[in-house]
């Protein structure tokens, strides 16, 4: 009993400091370590209209458990988009414990 309290200790030691390494959880082009807000184009498109913006994002905590849908696909859906004019993503994190990442797309 006492081998496997000291297990448990080491692995909680262990989960807690490499929480603290300054590790981004969401990807972005430009990371603060203490905090991140980026906002940064991926495609464009030669669709000029438009007129409707779909957003969709995913969320990380403690870069251990994550979840959501920031696919183009999600935010398409999400905004009634059939043509895709641009793609362009959000990246938000403080401190690597919260963190979330968002796909926007513009079209018609």
């Amino acid at each position: 009993m006492k081998h496997a309290y000291h297990v448990l200790s080491l692995g909680l030691i262990v989960a807690a400091g490499l929480s603290l390494t300054g590790c981004q959880i969401v990807a972005t082009p430009a990371a603060g370590w203490i905090f991140t807000d980026v906002k940064y184009g991926d495609v464009a498109t030669t669709a000029t209209a438009a007129t409707k913006e779909g957003k969709a994002c995913a969320t990380s905590i403690l870069g251990w458990v994550a979840t959501g849908d920031a696919s183009v696909a999600a935010a398409k859906a999400a905004g009634g988009i059939s043509t895709v004019a641009s793609v362009d993503h959000t990246a938000h994190q403080i401190l690597g414990i919260v963190g979330d990442y968002c796909t926007i797309v513009k079209g018609s």
